[in-house]
């Protein structure tokens, strides 16, 4: 039988955070680049242009959010290294 292996729930949550910080590029890209080569409209540039400028805009500051939130709650839960001066 496999041994079991056991994670803090700290270090287990320190890994998921740092897994999906890993991943946000890979989402912002899919969101960026998904539509462009899903969606196509026949509709006038002008239009067009102002409804896509709309959705890059919105996704770029969802991405920078879900970032800052990611970047606080891995400062919250990693350990601060005691022999740095001028830390925690």
């Amino acid at each position: 039988m496999a041994k079991r292996v056991f994670l803090e729930r700290r270090t287990y949550r320190r890994n998921r955070l740092q897994d999906a910080a890993k991943l946000l590029p890979v989402l912002g890209a899919f969101l960026f680049f998904g539509p462009v080569f899903i969606l196509t409209t026949d509709a006038g540039v002008g239009g067009a242009t102002a409804g896509w400028l709309v959705y890059f805009l919105g996704v770029w500051l969802a991405l920078i959010v879900v970032a800052a939130a990611l970047a606080r709650a891995l400062d919250r839960i990693t350990p601060s290294d005691p022999d740095q001066p001028g830390e925690r």
